[in-house]
């Protein structure tokens, strides 16, 4: 049985409400109506407080991808990100990677935009009808998942991988996207980054790979310098995306960065933060390039 096939028995089991003695001579209708109520609501509270409501305008107006209905220049430029990325995890090149559905996003140094880049991906690719996403917040030293779409929530990643009696379903969330779930970062650990190269980390990823065909992992992971398990997480994935910032990102320090991911991961890029036109109502432009 799987982690989360295990989770979720145990889940059900945790459901079951405490069973009511049946009176001497038989078992009455009541009775089992009764424990099939109580076992009804408690699995639906289960499943309201692993639900998030995510302020979809709130996103629109800071320039995210968070309405199917709009039409703006960043809407296009996630579209044409999106189609490489899902094309290498389904397409023809897929069986030349290994788990080609799970993509990391880094960046050589902090403050280059890739918590940007990964929510924008997650949204854009939760908008196709026929894939489902999850974004997992791994950047478990400087977590921005949350922060950037203004929630709040009790448990994550590190709570999973530090601790025996939290199970995946316990960190994993619903949200009004339809096909977007979540994973946040989890309470501050003293050994957080180690427990991204943890053999419960390499499980809990390999599980993430095969579980569902039609899904697509986002790890917005730590930036490549300075944290070595970055490195090992991008291993257990297929592709890549590195985030440069116009300007700033460094070709020494990218040239390092890069040479810290594996051989066979497939890589692109994305330029953040490349001036456009102000004519066109943004100051910012985003492109995708791949080796």
């Amino acid at each position: 049985m799987s982690t989360i096939e295990k989770a979720l028995d145990k889940l059900g089991q945790a459901a079951v409400a405490e069973p009511v003695p049946a009176s001497p001579t038989t078992e009455s209708a009541d009775t089992l109506v009764n424990a099939q109520a109580a076992q009804a609501a408690l699995a639906d509270n289960k499943a309201a407080s692993q639900f998030i409501n995510i302020d979809l305008d709130s996103l629109s107006k800071r320039n995210f991808v968070a309405k199917a209905t709009e039409r703006k220049l960043i809407y296009e430029e996630y579209r044409v990100i999106k189609r490489k990325l899902i094309n290498n995890a389904f397409g023809p090149l897929s069986s030349s990677l290994k788990n080609p559905n799970l993509i990391l996003v880094s960046s050589s140094r902090p403050g280059e935009g890739k918590t940007f880049t990964s929510v924008n991906l997650a949204l854009s690719i939760a908008l196709e009808q026929d894939k489902t996403v999850l974004l997992v917040d791994a950047d478990v030293l400087r977590p921005n998942v949350s922060r950037t779409l203004e929630i709040s929530v009790p448990r994550g990643l590190t709570d999973y991988l530090s601790s025996d009696s939290v199970d995946v379903t316990d960190i994993m969330y619903s949200t009004n996207v339809e096909r977007l779930k979540l994973i946040a970062a989890g309470k501050p650990h003293h050994l957080s980054t180690e427990l991204l190269a943890s053999d419960k980390m390499a499980a809990l990823v390999a599980e993430f790979a095969s579980r569902y065909p039609d899904r697509i992992v986002i790890f917005d992971a730590p930036p490549l310098l300075g944290v070595n398990e970055t490195s090992v997480l991008a291993g257990m994935c297929g592709q890549a995306v590195i985030v440069l910032e116009e300007n700033k990102t460094k070709l020494n320090e990218l040239e390092k960065a890069i040479s810290m991911l594996p051989p066979d991961l497939a890589t692109g890029f994305v330029i953040n933060k490349a001036h456009y036109s102000r004519d066109k109502g943004y100051g910012y432009g985003y492109g995708y390039y791949a080796e």
